[in-house]
């Protein structure tokens, strides 16, 4: 099989495993950076090649609307394109329903989308997606969904449940007659499923059973969390779906990426995890930290010599002064928006690498419980 995922090693939850896809394995638990547009922000593939990264995402909303996913296609297909050799993840555009929601209209067959860029009319359908997607060429497409408001009352959450359901049926149907006629090899690609249902545990649990009953699928993302509910309520939805799905494949928490929603989510027997969240707060001016968030433009560091953490090992905190990042930042030097984009990748790919290391010897409790502790030990807001 061009996909397979075995496990190495379970203890409660959380799980060490590994996922082949047919541009390479990915060990999970695995942090994947964001290239929404073919492109992790101010990152140089080979920078993320180096950082130990395994398997990236990008957007095919975005994608489809610059450059075009026909064109992508024309190129060789995304991996060629941006020139990344590992495992390649596409969204569907799903999260854009959400995100975009005064620029749209949902509708039974699909949605309308008014472009942020030159106002065009754009109609996704399951259909559609699903040829954009398969355009685009990554490893794993995404089916799309209809996501809303985390903290949705429950019968908005079930009509959103349900009619992803019924597009995922129709992705399904359409992935199959494109995988029939693809020039590519049948296994180039695979579909996961996406798990709605809101904050409301019966609604999660549904929607995850009828998943499992529709096809075999090669993995299941996680979505509709992160997006407006209370830590607290993401986390037991993480727990009712890890306790109804099949548990010998993969699990994708879907945008979602702090280094303690890492954690508890890799407790909860999550394997990959994705988040904006790195490059775009390192564009801000803020880094990840063993002790929380550090705001580098605080006052109080321009002239600290220290790294921007101490436990780090990646080429900023090697090598540069929080002075010097500061200096860069506050006067508007590219190089500090890179530099701090570069560490807060590095962070979340080592957080996730270290658990995995946790696992195998059997310390993630231990070792969560410790990290955990250290990083809420100070308010972990902006320092």
């Amino acid at each position: 099989m061009a996909f397979e995922f075995s496990l190495t090693q379970q203890i409660q939850r959380a799980r060490a495993g590994i996922f082949s896809t047919p541009h390479g394995p990915v060990e999970t638990p695995a942090f994947m950076p964001v290239g929404t547009l073919a492109a992790v922000k101010a990152l140089d593939p080979e920078d993320l090649t180096r950082m130990g990264a395994s398997m990236i995402l990008s957007n095919a909303y975005h994608l489809h609307l610059r450059p075009g996913d026909d064109l992508v296609k024309e190129m060789g297909g995304i991996h060629k394109f941006m020139r990344w050799p590992g495992p390649i993840l596409t969204d569907s555009g799903g999260f854009q329903v959400f995100s975009l929601a005064k620029l749209r209209k949902v509708s039974e067959d699909g949605v309308e989308f008014q472009s942020h860029i030159d106002g065009s009319k754009r109609f996704f359908t399951p259909e559609s997606v699903m040829r954009i997607e398969h355009n685009i060429g990554a490893d794993v497409t995404m089916q799309f969904d209809h996501v809303i408001p985390g903290q949705s009352n429950e019968p908005d959450a079930r009509e959103a449940s349900e009619r992803s359901i019924r597009w995922l049926s129709r992705c399904l149907s359409e992935f199959a007659k494109l995988d029939s006629i693809s020039e590519r090899d049948r296994d180039a690609q695979t579909l996961f499923p996406i798990v709605q249902g809101g904050i409301h545990s019966h609604l999660r649990r549904d929607a995850a059973t009828a998943i499992m009953q529709m096809n075999d699928w090669t993995g299941f993302g996680i979505g509709g969390l992160s997006v407006g509910e209370e830590k607290p309520a993401m986390y037991e939805m993480l727990d009712v779906v890890s306790d109804t799905l099949s548990n010998d494949r993969p699990r994708y928490l879907m945008g979602v990426g702090f280094p303690e929603d890492i954690i508890e989510g890799i407790l909860r027997g999550v394997d990959l995890f994705d988040c904006v969240a790195p490059t775009r707060m390192g564009r801000n001016g803020t880094a990840f930290t063993a002790d929380g968030r550090l705001n580098i433009k605080r006052a109080e560091y321009r002239n600290d010599p220290g790294p921007i953490d101490q436990t780090c090992d990646c080429s900023a905190c090697t090598r540069f002064s929080r002075a010097y990042i500061r200096h860069l930042y506050v006067t508007d030097e590219i190089l500090g928006l890179r530099l701090l984009s570069l560490h807060n990748v590095h962070f979340l790919l080592s957080l996730a690498h270290s658990a995995r290391k946790a696992i195998l010897d059997g310390s993630i409790d231990s070792w969560s419980s410790a990290w955990l502790a250290r990083y809420h030990s100070r308010n972990n807001s902006d320092k």
